[in-house]
């Protein structure tokens, strides 16, 4: 648990009692601890995992942090969306929606549904996923979908004639372009909540530079052990720890009065430090970019938002 150092800390989250969150990407990193911590504060907590080996260890570990804590693991896998409806499936109230999970500078490849896969993980999967849980959302009062981004969105925009990234492929500028696409898919979401009168709040995050296993997943997948040694002397030396990088996170997910379309980071330039509002580049509020990215992404998943009317 994090220490009463300055700003705020999980020592503020409200009492959570009640409420049931879905976290993805629950079994480490940022994902583990914000679902420890929602657990702490006494909500009934959903952890989605693509593994299920890793996700019952995650569980396991939780309850030993947190003894009777109200968790339950429940398979998800992003790149597929047959699995996300399945995953969806069962809820009829849900509060609070943590869209987590992602893949970082991976080498080119693509899903289960042949999307490139930062993007179809990154966003296509989230973006489904909540429009599949959007009428469990709305049978909660005062729920929320928070999504993760990055500061790693300003390596790229969006290419609305390229979003699978097939005429060049840079790892780097991939991730970006899926993050960049989490912070529009926000800012329609919040656009399209508030014009149909909806008490769901959208709402976006990042961690600064936190440490966790999403760096040396892309280096260690490809072999270049150079690459992934880099990263492990950045998260040792320069990151802060999961801990702090999920404190964004937690604070747009419970703090009081968040604001819609929001951008929640740490204090220190976007690096490190107590949650504070974040800078976003200017194309992540552009509303037309919004609205062809959403109009793509019902056409690519199959998923339309048919209880805003959309």
């Amino acid at each position: 648990m994090s220490s009463r150092a300055s700003g705020w800390s999980t020592y503020d989250i409200p009492d959570q009692s009640g409420r049931t969150a879905v976290v993805t990407g629950a079994n480490s990193g940022l994902g583990y601890v914000i679902a420890r911590e929602l657990a702490r504060k006494g909500a009934r907590v959903v952890l989605a995992c693509r593994s299920e080996a890793r996700g019952r260890a995650a569980v396991e570990r939780l309850g030993g942090e947190v003894p009777g804590s109200d968790t339950e693991l429940r398979r998800l896998d992003l790149g597929d969306l047959a699995s996300v409806r399945e995953f969806a499936l069962s809820y009829e109230r849900l509060d609070l929606l943590v869209n987590n999970a992602g893949v970082m500078a991976l080498p080119y490849g693509t899903t289960a549904d042949g999307f490139e896969t930062q993007f179809g993980v990154n966003h296509l999967g989230h973006f489904a996923l909540t429009g599949l849980l959007l009428p469990a959302l709305l049978a909660a009062p005062g729920a929320r979908v928070v999504t993760v981004s990055s500061m790693a969105h300003l390596l790229g925009n969006i290419d609305p004639r390229d979003l699978n990234c097939e005429r060049a492929y840079r790892r780097w500028t991939a991730y970006g372009r899926s993050k960049t696409a989490n912070l529009l898919f926000t800012h329609e979401l919040a656009r399209r909540l508030a014009a149909a009168g909806a008490d769901v709040a959208a709402v976006a995050a990042h961690p600064g530079y936190a440490a966790t296993n999403l760096q040396t997943a892309g280096p260690r997948a490809e072999g270049r052990r150079r690459a992934e040694r880099f990263m492990e002397i950045g998260n040792r030396f320069f990151a802060q720890s999961a801990e702090a990088g999920a404190l964004p996170v937690l604070y747009a997910a419970t703090a009081p009065d968040v604001p819609p379309d929001s951008f929640t980071g740490p204090s220190f330039a976007m690096w490190r430090g107590a949650p504070a509002s974040s800078w976003r580049a200017p194309w992540t509020l552009d509303d037309r970019a919004g609205e062809r990215l959403w109009a793509a992404s019902e056409q690519l998943t199959g998923v339309s938002y048919e209880a805003l009317g959309s």
